[in-house]
């Protein structure tokens, strides 16, 4: 019969534990948090020092039965739960649920047999750091989410919310689709000058580069086909003769073993895998794989900001790479800086055996869990190799006033590409000598304009949010899964779309709540988590510094909430229905005119800026409107009798060739252009007319 308990929170790797332990033991699961904040409430009492009121979890009470039934009989407790701050937590958790006086927490890495039982026979105390770090962090969380989302129900509409991160998250989307509405394109060209040698048919590439007056560090921008075509009449019938040409050795460096969001970021772009796809079948590999002989797991702990590898790893990775390849293939290993605010702790995600080569396991895996795997036990050895080594050649092209460069590369020795797939093609040079003549086969200019931000992606968000250092790895998934969830983004074409409720939520977020929602001070807090965690601060005082100004932004908020009615005064006019008076209200879709006798009367309707130009149909006034996806455009405000309508903002003056409506477009370089003849004239800078409210 077993004498000790071992209590992990996952079922499957209870299952994968129990095979490595054997009869003594038994291994249950706690099935996540059994312990947490209440669902209704706060749970948090704010006037004595942030104490918590914890509740069982609805749904967990037998499981905590079971469990507080099991540690009685048994002669020995161990908390064995992931290895971070909310593995910390529950075994805190149980530890009181359970009354185990003295825990012992064991902690692995890597659910192979080797670092169980070493775990069991080196448990240690539960870290108080950890779990206060995680308190401070979840109360954070609750009193955010409780305090604010009443002010959004109340402004905008049910089941709104407002989170420390998401928000922040919100921001960064809204952010990026606000540049790129307001991104106006600037044009380019690039000319491309195709060569050989005199007596040779091979044709090579040379890129305008400078003028020959210009310094060597400095590049040409070329703004508009005339300036091009100035260019071009200086060098066509020229002579192009090589100025000089470089030869030398180039390395590429390989890139350290992952981390949660950089497997995140590859797995998206090289599989075509979502942040959450990635993690389950990462949770899968590491709760472990029945390999014939038992489960075990294949990879280390799935949620880490580190890139740092065990010594035993390392050398048996090194040992791996020179049997295989050989020692010149050996390299030194990662050398990535330390970022801050990394759990130092934890190792990088790696295979738990290097040996377990993917073509080996493919027997074992799905389809999804081979190719992660695969890109794990790929990435992790690549850090370990030598780098790759390049010839590389420049050649600098003069020809009139202007000066060309032609580069070429080739892989001289391969190092990591042994493992890493290289995307990259070679590209050669044929042998040049400074003083050749060289033979023009044409000229290819091209016309570009910059391009605006691109949406970010799931994988790009992540990785936009670590930069900034705001979340952990454990947050990201449950982050991009929440803000979809509540209607304020959406994924198009792979990219996140805000939603007209995600952008009048992070309005309202950036209007009185400031701090919530900047992302230098998320950052800060996260910050102030790690130094709990790491004993630097006390968590209590965490909470207290920001909990002051929070408090002043909320009664302020509620202030400024109950004076978003205001007295349509623009034009003195009262309610067609009851006579009360009209006033201006801030809804969903934005601003709306409303009887100030609701609900009694229900009078409304839509608020609309006249812009001061007639329409062109009808002769009512065109009015500025928003799309459904938030994009201003200009209509009849007489809809829907007139229709008329347009992307562009007219302007009141009118065509000087047919007396049409002139209109300001951004596409391509800014112009005015008539709606009738396409009449195009440069824009002119005046002051715009007021807005004033539409009858």
């Amino acid at each position: 019969m077993a004498t000790k308990l071992v209590i992990v929170e996952s079922p499957s790797k209870a299952k994968t534990i129990e095979k490595f332990l054997g009869s003594d033991y038994r291994v249950l699961a706690s099935v996540g948090h059994v312990i947490d904040l209440p669902a209704k409430g706060l749970g948090v009492d704010t006037r004595r020092k942030f104490q918590p009121k914890y509740v069982v979890i609805p749904g967990k009470e037998k499981v905590l039965l079971d469990l507080r039934r099991a540690s009685r009989q048994a002669d020995e407790v161990f908390l064995a739960p992931d290895p971070d701050r909310e593995g910390e937590a529950i075994s805190a958790h149980l530890a009181r649920a359970l009354e185990i006086p003295n825990a012992r927490r064991a902690v692995f890495n890597e659910i192979t047999k080797s670092a169980v039982k070493d775990a069991i026979e080196h448990p240690r105390a539960i870290n108080d750091n950890l779990v206060n770090a995680q308190q401070a962090r979840r109360i954070l969380d609750r009193l955010v989410g409780y305090k604010i989302s009443p002010l959004l129900w109340r402004r905008v509409q049910k089941h709104t919310s407002a989170g420390r991160v998401q928000s922040v998250a919100v921001r960064l989307i809204v952010d990026r689709e606000e540049a790129i509405r307001s991104f106006v394109p600037e044009e380019y060209w690039t000319l491309t000058a195709r060569l050989s040698k005199l007596k040779d048919r091979k044709v090579f590439g040379a890129e305008l580069l400078r003028r020959r007056d210009q310094g060597e560090k400095e590049k040409l921008r070329v703004g508009s086909e005339a300036e091009m075509n100035a260019i071009l009449e200086n060098v066509k019938d020229g002579t192009f003769t090589v100025l000089k040409v470089e030869e030398k050795k180039t390395k590429s460096m390989p890139a350290a073993p992952y981390s949660t969001s950089a497997m995140q970021q590859d797995a998206s772009s090289r599989l075509r895998f979502s942040p959450k796809k990635t993690m389950k079948v990462a949770q899968e590999l590491y709760e472990g794989i029945d390999l014939g002989e038992g489960r075990t797991g294949l990879i280390t702990y799935t949620r880490t900001d580190s890139t740092r590898i065990s010594d035993e790893a390392q050398k048996a990775v090194r040992a791996y790479i020179g049997d295989v390849h050989g020692s010149k293939y050996v390299g030194p290993g990662p050398r990535s800086k330390p970022k801050a605010n990394v759990q130092g702790a934890h190792e990088a995600i790696r295979p738990t055996d290097v040996q377990r080569v993917p073509d080996s396991m493919r027997r074992y895996l799905t389809p999804d869990q081979l190719k992660l795997y695969t890109l794990i036990w790929r990435r992790f050895v690549a850090s370990f190799m030598a780098p790759a080594v390049f010839d590389s050649v420049r050649a600098t092209i003069a020809a009139g006033d202007y000066v060309f460069a032609a580069t070429g590369s080739s892989l001289a020795f391969e190092g990591f590409y042994a493992v890493w797939p290289r995307e990259e093609k070679d590209t050669t040079l044929p042998a040049l000598e400074a003083g050749e003549d060289l033979k023009l086969h044409g000229l290819d200019p091209v016309q570009h304009f910059t391009e605006p931000p691109p949406r970010y992606t799931e994988a790009s968000l992540v990785k936009e949010l670590e930069e900034l250092g705001i979340g952990r790895p454990s947050t990201y998934v449950p982050i991009i899964s929440t803000i979809q969830q509540r209607k304020y983004v959406k994924l198009e074409n792979r990219r996140f779309v805000p939603l007209e409720l995600g952008e009048t939520v992070n309005r309202l977020m950036k209007r009185h709540f400031p701090e919530i929602v900047d992302v230098k001070f998320t950052a800060q807090v996260e910050s102030g988590l790690d130094q709990i965690e790491d004993g630097e601060r006390e968590w209590t005082e965490l909470l207290t510094d920001f909990y002051g100004e929070f408090r002043s932004a909320l009664q302020q908020a509620e202030k400024d909430m109950e004076k978003v009615e205001r007295p349509v005064i623009e034009i003195g006019e009262a309610c067609p229905e009851c006579g009360s008076p009209l006033v201006i209200k801030q809804g969903r879709f934005g601003e709306f005119i409303s009887c100030s006798n609701y609900p009694a009367c229900s009078y409304s309707r839509q608020y609309q800026k006249k812009i001061g130009v007639p329409c062109p149909r009808c002769g009512g006034d065109l009015v500025e409107r928003r799309s459904k996806r938030g994009k201003i455009f200009y209509g009849c405000g007489t809809y829907p009798q007139c229709d008329f309508a347009l992307w562009d903002r007219p302007i009141p003056q009118p065509c000087p060739v047919c007396g049409g409506l002139m209109a300001v477009t951004s596409r391509g370089k800014p112009v005015t252009r008539c709606t009738e003849c396409s009449h195009e004239q440069a824009v002119v800078e005046e002051q715009s007319p007021q807005p004033v409210l539409a009858h």
